[in-house]
């Protein structure tokens, strides 16, 4: 399975948040040149006049950076103008592979959040909100700043940065009450922002990297060299979990598991087979924290019809999830045979076209769909909630 989406899949957006001085500009520095050749956009926003991290970080994204100053940018920016800066980023001639907001440490997380699920740019998605909590401060800044629990609350991804600065028992401490402020958020430790890219996006294939050694490979072995035990193996920090059916997935059983995800569990990723319910298409999944969507797409001429997914968190059980799932195959026998009907759950997870064709069928067969013992209920609207 190739770990890198098709061209035209849509971008996904990420929002960056945490309070100021937690350690997001050295996150994205960090991502920017861990990156390999994937292509990064970024809104940086600064709480100033003089906009000290958007510098930082221009220097290394050149014009892929669009700069927002004096204010945050949940307040200085409504949607229309949001949609602006993300079409910049978003247009086919910049072919980034995804775009970071990073938040002023002043901003409403949630709000930002609101926004982008609110464009009507067709060319990008959600992709998850990432919190950083400085793990040195993190009592002194709940102190100052109690709304510190509600933005917690709504997000994806929690990365404990500056764990250096705290012993075990502190970092104990720091991740049972992440846990319960951030109930099913995954939670990641790191040290000078260092987090396995991964976690954010799908890194672009050495094979698409041509010419020679690349400035963000001479950066990054440079920062290897210069802090040792820091910056090997950030995959340790987080659970990846391949699984992969020769056999369809039942659409209404692949939805009960995404309905029941265990805490933890960050992203999901890949193809699935729907069989006679869509053999024209697979669909991809693009799952982020309380975020889903599928996107359908014709099978490619030579591709094996089976399904592919990763799973990507913290302290998730592999084996359970990998059981799970395969109780989402198709058995085969008569009764276990999905249809049309049994894929209007999963259109309602599909942006545009698909989602109205889904309100034609619903319109024309409530009846006979209320009368079917199987399934006697409208499957649930997207997940969108985000605390409130």
């Amino acid at each position: 399975m190739s770990p890198v989406p098709a061209p035209s899949a849509p971008i996904p957006v990420i929002v960056l948040a945490g309070f100021l001085g937690s350690g997001k500009t050295t996150l994205l520095n960090h991502l920017l040149r861990a990156c390999r050749g994937t292509r990064i956009g970024a809104i940086v926003n600064d709480f100033g006049a003089i906009e000290i991290d958007a510098m930082t970080v221009a220097g290394q994204l050149g014009d892929s950076t669009v700069s927002l100053g004096n204010g945050c940018l949940c307040c200085a920016v409504d949607v229309s103008e949001l949609d602006g800066f993300l079409e910049k980023l978003a247009r086919p001639a910049a072919r980034l592979d995804v775009i970071v907001i990073e938040a002023s440490g002043l901003a409403e997380p949630q709000e930002l959040v609101r926004m982008v699920l609110a464009s009507e740019n067709e060319r990008i998605v959600y992709g998850g909100l990432a919190e950083v909590v400085d793990a040195a401060e993190f009592d002194a800044t709940r102190a100052r700043h109690p709304e510190i629990d509600r933005h917690l609350g709504v997000a994806d991804l929690v990365v404990l940065n500056k764990t250096d600065r705290v012993d075990e028992d502190g970092r104990a401490r720091l991740r049972a009450e992440l846990a319960a402020l951030a109930p099913g958020a995954a939670v990641v430790e790191s040290v000078y922002g260092r987090v396995d890219p991964e976690l954010f996006f799908d890194p672009r294939p050495n094979e698409e990297r041509v010419g020679q050694l690349a400035f963000e490979d001479l950066l990054d072995d440079a920062h290897h060299g210069d802090h040792g035990d820091h910056s090997g193996h950030l995959h340790a920090a987080y659970d990846s979990v391949d699984f992969t059916a020769d056999r369809p997935l039942h659409p209404r059983r692949l939805l009960d598991f995404l309905d029941s995800r265990p805490e933890g569990l960050y992203r999901i990723k890949g193809f699935v087979d729907f069989g006679a319910a869509d053999p024209r298409n697979r669909y991809a999944v693009h799952a982020v924290g309380r975020f889903l969507r599928f996107h359908p797409e014709p099978w490619p001429a030579a591709a094996e019809r089976r399904s592919e997914l990763v799973l990507i968190g913290s302290g998730v059980d592999g084996p359970a999830l990998r059981t799970a799932l395969a109780g989402a195959r198709v058995t085969g026998s008569p009764g276990d045979l999905p249809d049309e009907r049994s894929m209007w759950g999963v259109l309602r997870y599909v942006p545009g076209p698909a989602a109205d064709e889904r309100d034609q069928q619903d319109e024309r067969g409530e009846r006979e769909y209320a009368a079917d013992d199987g399934y006697a209920e409208e499957p649930p609207e997207p997940d969108t909630d985000l605390g409130q």
